[in-house]
């Protein structure tokens, strides 16, 4: 999806009027576009601050805007009907005598009729029973609005997300595309932890490595960073991740996380790490992450203080 179809589709998503195949390409554009997280922001705003200058109407305007869209209904429905009844008449059986000629050819034609009916039937059965509900797939459903509509009765209007399950490779882009996504879900850790416990079998993709790396840093729950860092133990040595390493090293609020960081730092050992260790030494208050600094620098000639 580019940037300009973006923009025209926002509304439409601020709405929840996309499909959901629609709505996930546009949130994974947004996930890798910051101009159109901006402007999907001021957007927001905008909404926002419609919704917060919007005016009531008046009781009795309601009133007169329903009791009018009732008569034209009411006026419409006789049309409807003389159209139905055409239709229905045209379908149905009328009997009279007819020439002994004509009824061997009417009992074909309603043969042929029954057939092609019989064919096309579970089709359209199958699209009526849907609509119905009766084999509705599973769905989610948020009430929009509600009004009365006549003594004893109610008109609601219902916004529903329809539930899918799809399949495939881990390889598969789409699947990837659905997972890197489900990655920085943020109101579900255990979605998180799945989804990276998933791509971390794949990290040679610069596009997974990529998101790996920012779990690593960002996520608030631990178990998706570890889950990340295992994900990374293959390119200790590239440059991006030891930064990274070395940022997580000295931020991160978790002992197990930065236990695993510094013994990944140190089977990889590189003179560049000296500074992280020396700092480390001095802001560590864990005793075994301090031992394992201690150690590393010793191994390396360094030493344990900054000067």
């Amino acid at each position: 999806m580019k940037c300009e179809e973006v923009k025209k589709t926002l509304p439409l998503f601020l709405y929840g009027e996309l499909s959901f195949d629609e709505e996930e390409r546009l949130e994974v554009h947004i996930d890798e576009c910051a101009s159109c997280r901006g402007v999907l922001e001021r957007e927001r705003a905008m909404f926002k601050a419609l919704d917060s200058a919007e005016v009531a109407p008046a009781q009795d305007f309601l009133d007169q805007c329903r009791a009018e869209l009732r008569g034209r209904l009411a006026r419409a429905a006789p049309e409807r009907n003389k159209f139905w009844d055409k239709i229905l008449r045209g379908f149905s059986i009328q009997f009279h005598f007819a020439p002994g000629i004509m009824q061997p050819l009417g009992a074909v034609a309603m043969l042929a009729i029954g057939f092609f009916a019989a064919r096309v039937a579970p089709t359209s059965l199958l699209g009526s029973w849907r609509s119905a509900g009766v084999l509705a797939e599973p769905a989610t459903s948020r009430v929009r609005y509600v009004e009365p509509a006549g003594p004893g009765r109610v008109q609601i209007v219902i916004d529903e997300t329809r539930q899918r399950t799809l399949s495939g490779n881990v390889d598969d882009q789409s699947i990837q595309r659905l997972l890197l996504t489900a990655a920085k879900d943020p109101s579900d850790a255990g979605l998180r932890v799945e989804s990276v416990d998933l791509l971390k079998s794949k990290p040679q993709s610069a596009e997974v490595r990529s998101a790996l790396l920012y779990a690593l840093q960002h996520d608030s729950n631990a178990g998706v960073r570890l889950k990340a860092l295992d994900g990374l133990k293959d390119f200790a040595n590239d440059p991006q991740t030891r930064q990274t390493l070395a940022q997580v090293l000295l931020r991160d609020d978790n002992p197990g996380v930065r236990t695993q960081v510094i013994d990944l730092l140190i089977q990889h050992r590189s003179d560049s790490m000296v500074g992280v260790l020396q700092e480390l030494m001095v802001k560590e208050d864990n005793g075994y992450i301090r031992m394992r600094c201690q150690r590393a620098l010793h191994d390396m000639n360094a030493s344990v203080e900054t000067y």
